[in-house]
């Protein structure tokens, strides 16, 4: 596994090194191929890990906080290898599912998924003011919303699109 460390606010030591290349064998061996982005930082007393694993074309991503960089790295493990777990686990029922089902479809049984969330989406949120929140929106058309750490109140809001295209709207939380 390739693997790249980080260290914001933080001098990666051999010990934390070696320790996250030792975690790092657990997702090792569900893939041939994998490359890992290990990025260790700390704000105010908290020890934040963040690891970002691709492997076989899927993504895969863990971040989490602790008063103990080694305890948050465990997390994140923890974390990785049960998406990982759930991923492989799916993978191999659809599989097992279209082996057994003939490839033909008759148009009456077709249904469609519903109240399921089908994909995840990972972006960073920044604190802006709720005016560059639609400036960065309008740059990006084809979105129709934006989650941002409102600077003025300090809490998370959105900025969505409404429908006659030319307004926005935004929404912040009560109290």
């Amino acid at each position: 596994m390739k693997i790249k460390m980080t260290g914001k606010e933080l001098k990666i030591t051999d010990a934390m090194n070696d320790y996250v290349e030792k975690k790092l064998d657990r997702i090792d061996k569900y893939f041939e191929e994998a490359e890992a982005e290990v990025t260790l930082r700390t704000e105010k007393n908290e020890q934040i890990a963040e690891i970002y694993v691709e492997a076989n074309g899927e993504k895969y991503r863990a971040v989490t906080e602790d008063k103990d960089m080694y305890a948050s790295i465990d997390k994140d493990i923890d974390i990785l290898e049960g998406q990982i777990r759930k991923a492989k686990t799916k993978k191999e029922k659809m599989m097992k599912e279209a082996s057994l089902k003939t490839m033909e479809v008759q148009k009456d049984t077709i249904s469609e998924i519903s109240n399921e969330i089908i994909k995840t989406s990972y972006y960073e949120i920044k604190p802006i003011t709720p005016e560059d929140a639609v400036l960065k929106l309008q740059e990006k058309p084809s979105h129709n919303f934006l989650v941002f750490i409102n600077v003025e109140t300090g809490k998370v809001n959105a900025i969505h699109k409404l429908k006659d295209g030319k307004n926005y709207g935004l929404v912040e939380p009560e109290a």
